[in-house]
């Protein structure tokens, strides 16, 4: 067997057990037992150990210098196998199962602090989590910038500096579209009740509109929702509000958008590291557009409104038009997944910063909170009223994913330029939307972007989707546009 024949087998299996700890962090989301947790966060250290000994076994690299690639995609995975390599060996082994452990541990800590609104029983085990990442991120760096090593793991190659430098560049035409839209007419609100058992019904049928396979996934509920898994085994979560169905529709089809990248990519690279989303920001750019450009499209909601009266009878709102004003209502809120697309970027700029000083060690996770409510009070003009609606909201600080953040926008961004491409490919999609028929917008997807999978470095990726090089511009443009002719100005 030829060196490369040997270390792709032996990373097959290191894929296959990664599986297997990403299928524990699913079932802890949705059905394991509160009483658990501790033991969980054993279990999950200990399958860290296991895998940290694998991605960084002597073998690796006897095999790297021996192997020889014949194809893109081989000379791809020697690429990536390469990077996770010398990564992994950077990060002590105590360290790695450690934060796998109080990680594990942190997530049931939150979300029970979430649930009664106590900070205070937070933060100790917080203080751990972020002790433990600038540890890491000391270690990845080797002298350089911390949180740029942290967003290394998720968006590869990108820099804060950069980040920031696009968050400048985008936030004066957000703010003046927002300042636009607070003048004119608000808005309808969809008002009324709608029953669970209807709106998880409802979502399974968007779900499979979109393309997604349930003979290799499934819908839950969970806190947070999110998507987990590859290959064949591919999961997403959503949540219930009876009283507010959109948050459940919406949060479905954003996870599908995840879950129908993984399914797309390619058979051939299932179980190795091209078989998975390239980057966060790409994985975000599938989620965003699924949901934003195509699922609160004018031209969609047209065909959701039928479902919706279907489903739960005359609705608050008159007719798919007024239907399409209120599910992209503009209105400043707490909670960035319920966030408007004019509003959301603003609420990833204001994480960005918080996490970055969290990192460089310029803020206390004691003061946290009030850095937090006094920023939002700034940028959105409402106070904070309780930590659930502030600080506690998101999943991502408690199971250490600082660096995530930003990519959420940079899939914005992406997604702005993807839609720009597809447009002028597709130039019947709204009459294909507005029958629910989202198929030909999925196969220009997939065949562009999704199969390819980890093939090309994200940026790449996009560019070779789109034909065009990366600017925030098509985001901005739709989004004035859109919105422009939402609200009549």
């Amino acid at each position: 067997m030829s060196a490369l024949a040997e270390l792709l087998a032996f990373q097959r299996e290191t894929e296959a057990l990664a599986q297997v700890m990403g299928r524990l962090g699913w079932d802890q989301e949705t059905v394991m037992p509160r009483g658990a947790a501790e033991q969980r966060g054993e279990e999950m250290a200990a399958l860290e150990s296991v895998l940290h000994a694998r991605r960084t076994d002597p073998r690796i690299g006897d095999w790297l210098a021996a192997a020889e690639a014949g194809t893109e995609a081989e000379a791809a995975q020697l690429r990536l196998i390469a990077r996770s390599y010398d990564k992994a060996r950077r990060v002590p082994s105590r360290l790695a199962a450690e934060l796998a452990r109080v990680t594990s541990v942190s997530q049931g800590k939150w979300a029970a602090a979430r649930a009664a609104d106590d900070l205070a029983a937070f933060l100790p085990v917080l203080s751990e989590v972020v002790a433990l990442r600038r540890e890491e991120a000391a270690a990845l760096a080797e002298g350089g910038d911390l949180y740029d090593a942290l967003l290394d793991g998720y968006e590869p190659e990108a820099h804060a500096a950069d980040i920031a430098a696009l968050f400048d560049r985008m936030r004066p035409r957000l703010v003046a579209l927002r300042a636009s839209l607070a003048e004119a007419p608000p808005a309808p609100v969809l008002t009324g009740h709608f029953p669970k058992a209807q709106q998880l019904a409802l979502s399974h049928e968007i779900a499979a509109a979109f393309g997604y396979d349930f003979a290799r996934g499934r819908i839950d509920e969970a806190v947070h929702p999110f998507s987990s898994g590859s290959f064949n085994d591919v999961r997403i979560t959503t949540r219930v509000d009876e009283g507010e169905p959109l948050g459940c529709l919406y949060s479905t089809i954003h996870e599908v958008g995840h879950a129908g990248y993984e399914q797309t990519i390619a058979q051939d690279f299932g179980l190795s590291v091209l078989g998975q989303g390239v980057s966060m920001g790409v994985h975000e750019s599938q989620s965003r557009i699924y949901e934003n450009q195509l699922g609160r499209s004018p031209a969609f909601c047209h065909w959701l409104y039928g479902r919706m009266v279907d489903r739960f009878g005359a609705l608050s709102v008159n007719g798919p038009e007024e239907f399409a004003r209120a599910v992209n209502r503009v209105a400043s809120g707490y909670i960035r997944t319920e966030a408007d697309e004019v509003h959301y970027n603003l609420h990833i700029m204001l994480r960005f910063d918080l996490e970055r000083a969290l990192v460089a060690g310029d803020l206390t996770v004691n003061d946290l909170e009030a850095a937090w409510n006094d920023r939002f009070l700034a940028d959105f003009g409402v106070a904070v009223d309780r930590p659930r609606n502030g600080v506690l909201q998101d999943v991502h600080w408690p199971v250490g994913l600082f660096g995530y953040f930003p990519t959420y926008s940079l899939g914005n961004v992406y997604a702005g330029c993807l839609h720009a491409a597809m447009r002028d490919a597709l130039p019947g999609l709204d009459d294909q939307l507005s029958r629910g028929d989202v198929a030909p917008a999925l196969g220009w997807l997939g065949e562009r972007l999704q199969r390819h999978g980890g093939l090309r470095k994200p940026r790449a990726t996009i560019e070779h989707a789109t034909g065009a090089e990366i600017g925030e511009e098509p985001l901005l443009d739709y989004l004035e546009a859109k919105f422009g002719a939402l609200y009549g100005l």
